[in-house]
């Protein structure tokens, strides 16, 4: 559990960054990509596995950092070394599954040295380095002086000499061809530039101008900001901001948060490093940077590779299965960070900070936090939830009453199709419970709700099919076309809208669009949960409430029969119907891990 500390309290942060000088790049941080490639050993072949990711490669300690390298708790401070590191699990089975591997590899015969550095560079040498991009950089940039270095390249100022941006001034990220030495590492600068293009256009994205390469490097021309990394500035205000100022760079951030999310992107790397501010001025906007770990996903899909800083990475991702809930995690982080000038989760260690992470509650308890706001700290619990079905999207978070304006329009969520999806094809008795769920909702859930019912542009006070999706022949776009850029085809984030299909044939009045649109499990992490689920349950039973076998449920619920004993519980002997905790429960869903009570 972290400690809160008092203005002008000093740490040194287990993640270290690299000394920079002159105006802060765009992408300056970007440098930062975590290595997927394999480690080189040394002779002995002795070198220390920091980590298990989602690629099959260990990820060796750079030179002279250990694995009890200190990180005490505090504003975090800026050092001198970096290095990337995607966070081990603390999950037994995986740190077995580790072990388990180095054994493995012991037993096996040492391939000789130079065999094995011969293999590596045919293997290399077999790769397609080639993107097709521009060839002519050299005679469109002048290149300037050096802003940012990390492992896979380096951040210069150049003039462009040019074209429409003749005599201004850009950040270039340098990527040494040389140091792309797998696929993977080669299709993840082919992604970053990807999702750089498709995502540009946003006030709070920094601006991709163009890629181009040559024989020995990608260079990626974007927007220079030189106003500072937003990690910077919060040192400078003595480690924490007001709340209201705190509110500002919260907004800025889950502004662009939903931007991204809507598109189908999870970022993967939210930190206040990675917030770069366009000029010095106070009140400069923020631009998001280094998208070298994001990545495209579907609503319904799980991600399963560990990627990260370790103090901003979710418990979720540790468990190697999240959506872009994981960024709201992060968001919930920085504004812990912002509010109080401490990092809620902290260890002395790499894995003990995992460890702090996945079980560890955040201290809301000590100075300063009595003198925050209620409202505040509500936002803050609501994103550190670690169950990622509890936490708010950020559309949801920019209607929480901490942030909410009513002359600020509230973006178009995703998680709204996702849940209009499973209310079209769920069945009569979970329609009429999630109904009478929906009668019980509180004014601040409705304001969310009635903001995405008006995105679809309602024609006679109804939504079909036709307004959460529209055909590009239409001149007024609606929904998803509206707001979709090239990153959202990418991701196929459009490919929801197949499964949507019953909509086509009925009309959805906003009673019934908020009863689909609600998420049970983010409303049970309310604090008036208790009374908003007494107050269904009586629209319930008057409306929706049926008998119902215990077979029967358990098809609803699709368990097999070792859950009928639990599911009696849920049933009254006295007509049949499902009593108060069956109700809940049945919003819920049933957690059974064994696999065995699952229908095959």
């Amino acid at each position: 559990m972290g400690h809160c500390c008092s203005k002008g309290a000093v740490a040194a942060s287990a993640v270290k960054d690299d000394v920079k000088s002159g105006p802060a790049a765009a992408s300056s941080n970007q440098n930062q990509r975590q290595s997927r490639k394999p480690p080189t050993s040394g002779a002995g072949g002795d070198t220390p596995v920091h980590s298990f990711t989602g690629s099959p490669w260990q990820i060796p300690y750079p030179e002279g950092v250990g694995a009890t390298t200190p990180s005490p708790a505090g504003t975090p401070r800026r050092s001198v070394l970096k290095w990337p590191f995607p966070p081990p699990s603390p999950a037994k089975p995986i740190m077995a599954a580790i072990r388990k591997r180095r054994e493995t590899k012991k037993e096996k015969p040492a391939i000789p040295e130079n065999e094995g550095k011969e293999k590596e560079r045919e293997k290399e040498a077999s790769l397609d380095k080639t993107f097709g991009y521009s060839r002519n950089f050299r005679s469109k940039y002048e290149l300037g002086k050096e802003v940012g270095r990390g492992h896979f390249g380096h951040t210069c100022v150049a003039r462009c000499k040019k074209g429409a941006l003749k005599n201004q001034n850009v950040a270039v990220k340098i990527i040494s061809k040389s140091k792309m030495t797998t696929a993977i590492s080669i299709e993840d600068v082919r992604r970053e530039v990807m999702l750089l293009k498709g995502l540009c256009g946003h006030q709070h994205m920094v601006q991709f101008y163009d890629a181009f390469e040559d024989d020995q490097n990608v260079y990626i021309a974007m927007e220079l900001c030189e106003g500072g990394e937003l990690l910077d500035r919060i040192l400078s205000k003595g480690g924490r901001y007001t709340e209201n100022d705190a509110k500002s760079i919260v907004m800025q951030i889950l502004s662009v948060a939903s931007f991204i999310h809507l598109q189908g992107v999870v970022h993967r790397d939210l930190k206040p490093e990675n917030f770069l501010f366009s000029t010095k001025d106070e009140a400069s906007p923020m631009k998001v940077i280094d998208f070298g770990l994001s990545d495209f996903v579907r609503p319904d899909q799980r991600l399963n590779d560990i990627v990260g800083s370790a103090y901003y990475v979710a418990p979720e991702v540790l468990h190697r299965s999240y959506n872009v809930e994981a960024d709201m995690w992060s968001i919930g982080v920085i504004t812990y960070i912002l509010l109080c000038g401490s990092r809620p989760f902290f260890a002395r260690t790499e894995s003990g900070i995992f460890r702090s992470v996945v079980r560890a509650e955040p201290n809301l308890n000590c100075s300063p936090w009595p003198a925050v706001s209620p409202e505040a700290k509500d936002f803050v619990k609501r994103l550190l939830n670690k169950d990622h079905r509890k936490r708010m999207t950020a559309s949801q978070a920019l209607t929480h009453p901490w942030l909410r304006d009513e002359n600020r329009d509230v973006p178009l969520d995703i998680l709204v199709y996702k849940l209009v999806k499973s209310y079209v094809r769920a069945t009569p008795l979970r329609r009429a419970a999630l109904k009478a769920l929906s009668k019980a909702l509180t004014e601040d859930e409705l304001v969310y709700l009635s903001a995405q019912f008006n995105h679809l542009e309602p024609k006679d006070g109804c939504v079909s099919l036709d307004n959460f999706k529209t055909t590009s022949y239409e001149i007024n776009l609606q929904a998803l076309v509206k707001y979709s850029t090239a990153a959202m085809n990418d991701s196929k984030v459009l490919d929801i809208l197949d499964k949507m299909k019953p909509l086509s044939y009925t009309q959805m009045t906003f009673e019934e669009f908020s009863a689909a649109a609600i998420s049970p499990h983010q409303l049970e992490a309310l604090q008036g949960w208790e009374t908003i689920a007494n107050t269904a349950f009586q629209y319930f039973e008057l409306e929706g409430n049926r008998t119902v076998s215990i077979e029967a449920l358990a098809q609803e619920m699709n368990v097999g029969e070792s859950a009928h004993s639990t599911l009696k519980d849920w049933i009254r002997s006295s007509d049949g119907k499902l009593n108060f905790l069956g109700y809940t429960k049945f919003l819920h869903g049933l957690s059974i891990r064994s696999s065995n009570t699952r229908q095959q």
